[in-house]
């Protein structure tokens, strides 16, 4: 079976220059993650900034929407093994820091009694705090408070100088910012015809506890699976599913990855259309705000998609004028539930296995993705998310009929060519092998990491066990009783302090109203070709 019509990946990978260039790859993870009481419920208490330091300026650990939504970050990284002692080191300072709390190890939240317990992150009386504290208000009235405690994994994640510059050499091309770009964006538009396969192998959330439903207005017809839980039997990523992070407006912007610059305009436009359903919330209660804007996107990050192209944005830069200004610097992957089966969240099988697949999508041929075929492969996701384990599941598209099993035989053959390359000279064939460890998962569906989810789950209710709990107290035991292997306690101590004293400096700069501020954002997020001083990038 034939997945897609282009140039031979075979031929790409005889080739001297690219085969060297594809060694260099670059990666780092954002892990989210709960904090929890011992009982496992959520934790209400707010973020120890005196001993883990402030949110709004730590360069490794922050909050993402919620108080108790941890956001753990690894700086860019070559070395897979590397990048899990960062997150393993992240880990054990913040158990470190939270007392007797835990991290819950899934993506869908523990229980959670009463809405008033999710509080919304904050950052502090700086305009920039003030201003990521009002986009996630925003975000509560939008999609309501539950949205604001699901967890995931993000992977980011570049190639080479040196592979950029042998695949321009092969296309006959120069090697600059519009020829990355152009490629990335080809990936992106593989990437998508291919993104069912991510919550196949990895979505590890195919039920929830039943307190989430309780809470959301959002009705998907779940089953009732016993125990408090409910789900789908054959499910995959109820992350993924309306139940997460949803825009009905988004699903009609025909935001598309043909051309960067139409791809920026499109995402602009949306940050300045406004939509009669957020008017009716308001932007502002007399001093209190509700939200930065009564528009389809508050800001640019507010555009839930699958995989963002990105480029870091220096100071005065929006996203979108940095990609304007600069092209394309890495790729941010977003499908990733968190593994359960990890004490960080992620494997390093996952993280090869990921290398392989953004290789591929790299490397294949990729013409261009009209709206309507982009809509196409969101229904193949969306029905890999609900029944993605059916056995002997066919998926429809432009390739035709074919099984998940057929479909994934075909790519890991593709997959297993790269993984030789970059095995090459090493001293053990990891990629190869971490291929191997997940390859029962193509002929077997519950060998994947929702079907052993699943599994464990079904379990628990027959025996009346409680398995997130078993895993977020092992994982805390382990951690806590082993010693850092990468940072130190030192550098820790000294985030914590540059980040608090950052912190105050921020907030005694802040000149003006907010209000004062955030019209002056807006005013200049319209900018087009922006040159920007350089400085500290945007975190929101």
């Amino acid at each position: 079976m034939q997945l897609h019509k282009g140039l031979a990946l075979d031929a790409l990978l005889e080739n001297p220059a690219i085969r060297s260039g594809l060694k260099g790859i670059r990666r780092g993870i954002e892990r989210e993650a709960l904090r929890i009481t011992p009982e496992g419920r959520l934790a209400i208490t707010m973020h120890p900034e005196e001993k883990l330091g402030a949110t709004l300026t730590h360069p490794a650990i922050t909050t993402d929407y919620a108080e108790a939504l941890l956001e753990f970050i690894t700086p860019v990284s070559r070395s897979v093994d590397e990048t899990l002692a960062q997150l393993r080191d992240l880990h054990r300072a913040t158990y470190a820091a939270i007392g007797d709390e835990r991290l819950w190890p899934l993506s869908m939240p523990c229980y959670v009694n009463e809405l008033s317990d999710i509080r919304i992150a904050q950052y502090g009386e700086s305009h920039s705090g003030i201003m990521k504290r009002t986009y996630r208000q925003g975000l509560t009235h939008r999609y309501g408070a539950m949205m604001q405690t699901i967890a995931g994994v993000h992977y980011n994640f570049s190639v080479s100088d040196e592979l950029w510059a042998a695949l321009a050499a092969e296309d006959g091309d120069r090697d600059n910012r519009d020829f990355r770009s152009a490629r990335y964006l080809g990936l992106i538009r593989n990437f998508k015809r291919l993104a069912w396969v991510i919550p196949y192998m990895f979505g590890a959330s195919p039920l929830l506890c039943k307190s989430f439903l309780r809470h959301t207005k959002v009705d998907i017809g779940l089953e009732d699976m016993g125990g408090g839980l409910a789900g789908f039997p054959y499910a995959t990523s109820l992350r993924m599913s309306d139940l997460g992070y949803t825009n009905r407006e988004q699903a009609e912007l025909g935001i598309t990855y043909n051309s960067l610059q139409e791809y920026v305009d499109d995402l602009r436009c949306a940050v300045f259309t406004p939509v009669k359903r957020f008017e009716a919330i308001g932007t502002r209660d007399g001093d209190e705000w509700k939200q930065l804007s009564a528009n389809i996107l508050q800001i640019e990050n507010e555009f839930y998609s699958p995989i963002r192209p990105k480029q870091i944005a220096l100071e005065g830069e929006t996203p979108a004028q940095a990609l304007e200004n600069r092209g394309i610097e890495y790729i941010e992957v977003r499908v990733l539930d968190v593994n359960p089966f990890s004490n960080v969240g992620i494997t390093a099988d996952q993280m090869r296995f990921i290398d392989l697949f953004l290789l591929y999508c790299l490397l294949d041929n990729s013409p261009p993705l009209s709206w309507e075929e982009q809509v196409d492969t969101e229904r193949l996701v969306s029905e890999v998310i609900k029944q993605g384990r059916t056995p002997g599941l066919q998926l429809t598209d432009s390739n035709g009929i074919a099984t998940v099993e057929e479909r994934l035989t075909a790519l890991f053959k593709e997959l297993n060519d790269i993984a030789v390359v970059l095995d090459k000279t090493e001293a053990e064939p990891l990629y190869q092998q971490s291929l191997a460890a997940l390859t029962p998962a193509i002929a077997d569906p519950e060998q994947t990491l929702s079907g052993k989810v699943m599994r464990m789950y079904l379990r628990a209710v027959a025996e009346g066990g409680k398995p997130g709990m078993r895993l977020a107290e092992m994982y805390r035991t382990e951690l806590m009783g082993s010693e850092l292997e990468y940072y130190t306690h030192e550098q820790f101590a000294a985030w914590t302090k540059q980040s608090i004293a950052d912190k105050a400096t921020l907030e005694a700069n802040s000149k003006g109203t907010f209000g004062e501020f955030l019209a002056d954002y807006f005013e200049r997020a319209q900018v087009k070709k922006k040159r920007p001083k350089r400085g500290a990038k945007d975190s929101l």
